[in-house]
């Protein structure tokens, strides 16, 4: 099949851009999760951090920014709401206190039997199938990863 062309008016619709279609799919996506969130007492950039703990426990702090693309000055007031919130505990690291590693607390253990549902209600809203979902993640991720090349 030979390649698409856009003229340029084609090229300049606000229904051809990707950027539009990723940012509005993006906002929906917030306003689904919001209720599903206010449930268990988070935001959605702490949902992303109790993700990756309920994976991995005890991350440094560098690992967990480097794993959800956000800078120190973003997650260090993110993470000290959770330690407020008694879900997590900073702790630094005995042989190198620049280190500081991010623990789960029980209450934070916990919260996870809570946050199982969100994933089946995200599902569920998509109306998509499992292996849709899953080849639609995939592909946004191989998008992100091309452009930050």
């Amino acid at each position: 099949m030979p390649a698409r062309t856009f003229s340029p008016d084609d090229a300049l619709r606000l229904d051809n851009q990707l950027c539009f279609a990723l940012y509005s799919a993006s906002l929906a996506m917030t306003k689904l999760y919001k209720p599903l969130l206010d449930e268990l007492g988070l935001t959605y950039p702490q949902y992303l951090v109790m993700l990756v703990l309920w994976e991995s426990d005890g991350p440094m702090v560098s690992e967990l920014g480097q794993r959800l693309s956000l800078d120190s000055g973003t997650l260090t007031p993110l993470l000290k709401r959770l330690e407020a919130a008694g879900l997590v505990s900073r702790l630094r690291d005995v042989a190198d206190e620049r280190r500081v590693h991010i623990h789960l607390t029980a209450a934070g253990r916990k919260l996870k039997a809570r946050a199982a549902k969100v994933p089946g209600c995200v599902l569920a809203a998509s109306q998509c199938s499992l292996a849709e979902v899953l080849e639609l993640t995939q592909r946004v991720r191989q998008l992100r990863e091309r452009l930050a090349a």
